[in-house]
């Protein structure tokens, strides 16, 4: 039998992984696989840096297995793997952390505490559990050089990547522009979705939902839907953020979706009215037993309020329907205010009707430019456009908007008698921190969309390949720019890339996914 490998008697994987790990100590094998490959061809490995302000998982034990059986089996092929370590010093969970310790916000960098001095303590609390991530290195028989390892906060990183920015807005690569994005008031910061899905970020609360109903306008495009009524015809929209209804601009419906004209009352104020919503929501509001009471007999106090059924329509004949303004406090500079598409519209929940307000979610954004309605935004003294809402989750004064803008129907004190057909109460689920806003921010992007095809055809050098494993890798490349779920970079063939050079690509092309 081989003696190459020892034989156990007992298979206790316990002590086997002490008496391999000590081996290795003892006869530095790690280095000596590095060492004694010298000269040989270069398998490059940057470790995807973990935070070392955060303590290390079950799930960084599952992933750094997985990385170190490539490293490892490179290495059997007489590959010079010298495999990188580094700390990935990202902000903000670190100035949180910091903020927290210090009792300040970030109103006070500047004032009650020098910028050199507020740096220096989120230096000193990012590297705060490095001692716990070398144990579990250690522990788990992980081969990664932490010699040497990069550090994102080292100003070459910083300044490499402000040199690749600056390269890029040479080229006219960097553009800027608005996009739909949670913002806490409190970090001062936009939130990425990680950082507002991590465990324990959401609550349940009980809040107040608002049934909105959006008069429709009579003209050519509606007049089918006028006929057999002899009242206003409203359109029935549900939502959970109430404070967005001054910003709609438009409704979207289900295309599929079936959608009646019901003849009732309102509920509050008592007046006839003709009511759109989903056909298999309509019990929700409107009891069956309802459906035979005479109009006559209603007593005008919100019970038992009668209706008929008077038509059925498709979502695709509602398409186009004009309606007044909800709230008209501000007038948007554009199209705005018709019935439109959305293929995120169900019957789940709500009347089946979604009111779309741009400045404020991501799928009103999307469908609203989709359709060519534009966001109701403000001008401010400075010529600034603003949604409605500030940062803060408050409301722009009057006195804060442009001069030369004509405020005379800016009466936010007065709200239309007919704006609500009803309230409900719901629970559901928020982020932990109150404050924290959906809001349309704006950014500066990467744009890539130019450079696909050339960048499939070419490696960093400018040589074009056919069927080899650049061309593999830059075919990886392709799918990495349209799914978020890469978070690290695996370069076969960048053998001869600085180290601060590879970590302000891997920065700039994980920015790239999520600009796209």
């Amino acid at each position: 039998m081989s003696k190459k490998f020892r034989e156990y008697k007992e298979f206790d994987l316990s002590k086997i992984n002490q008496d391999i790990l000590k081996y290795w100590e003892e006869n530095d094998t790690f280095h000596q696989s590095i060492s004694t490959r010298a000269g040989r061809p270069t398998f490059v490995f940057y470790e995807g840096p973990p935070s070392a302000n955060g303590l290390p998982g079950i799930h960084h034990v599952v992933s750094r297995a997985i990385k170190d059986i490539f490293c490892r089996y490179k290495t059997q092929q007489g590959f010079l793997v010298k495999r990188k370590a580094g700390w990935d010093t990202h902000g903000l969970p670190v100035e949180l952390a910091v903020e927290k310790m210090l009792g300040i916000t970030k109103e006070n960098i500047g004032k009650t505490i020098s910028v050199a001095d507020y740096n220096a303590a989120c230096r000193k609390e990012v590297m705060k559990y490095t001692d716990k991530w070398e144990e579990l290195t250690h522990q788990m028989g992980y081969w990664v050089n932490m010699d040497d390892p990069y550090i994102t906060y080292d100003s070459r990183y910083i300044e490499t990547l402000w040199w690749l920015l600056k390269d890029l807005y040479k080229k006219n690569l960097l553009y800027k522009g608005y996009s739909i994005q949670p913002y806490s008031p409190a970090a001062g910061t936009g939130l990425s979705s990680h950082e507002l899905n991590q465990p324990g970020c959401y609550r349940d609360v009980k809040d107040t939902t608002c049934i909105a109903q959006f008069k429709v306008i009579n003209n050519e495009k509606s007049k089918s839907l006028f006929a057999d009524i002899d009242s206003d015809l409203f359109i029935l929209a549900w939502t959970t953020t109430p404070w967005t209804l001054p910003s709609n601009t438009a409704l979207a419906v289900g295309g599929h979706i079936r959608y009646v004209k019901v003849k009732t009352f309102n509920p509050y104020t008592s007046a006839p009215s003709t009511v759109i919503l989903a056909k298999e929501l309509l019990k929700n509001y409107f009891p069956e037993k309802n459906g035979e009471l005479p109009f006559d007999d209603y007593k005008g106090d919100g019970k038992n309020i009668p209706f008929r059924v008077l038509a059925e329509y498709s979502g695709q004949e509602l398409l186009g329907v004009g309606y007044e303004q909800l709230i008209p406090w501000v007038k948007p500079s554009g199209d705005a205010f018709r019935v439109i598409g959305g293929d995120f519209v169900t019957t789940e929940d709500g009347t089946g009707i979604v009111h779309i307000a741009p400045t404020f979610g991501a799928d009103d954004d999307r469908v609203a430019k989709q359709n060519g309605i534009v966001p109701l935004m403000l001008l401010d003294k400075e010529g600034l456009q603003h949604p409605m809402v500030d940062r803060q989750g408050r409301f722009f004064r009057i006195e804060d908007l442009a001069a030369d803008r004509d405020r005379s129907h800016l009466r936010p004190d007065r709200l239309p008698e007919d704006a609500v057909y009803c309230l409900h109460h719901i629970y559901y689920s928020v982020p932990d921190d109150s404050n924290v806003q959906i809001l349309l921010l704006c950014f500066f992007y990467l744009s890539v969309a130019g450079y696909r095809f050339c960048t499939l055809q070419t490696d960093y050098r400018g040589h074009r390949h056919k069927d080899d494993r650049r061309t593999n890798f830059l075919h990886w490349f392709w799918h990495f720019l349209h799914d978020d779920k890469y978070r690290w970079i695996y370069w076969p063939f960048c053998d001869r890339v600085r180290p601060e050079i590879f970590m302000g690509l891997r920065i700039l092309f994980i920015c790239g996914c999520y600009c796209l």
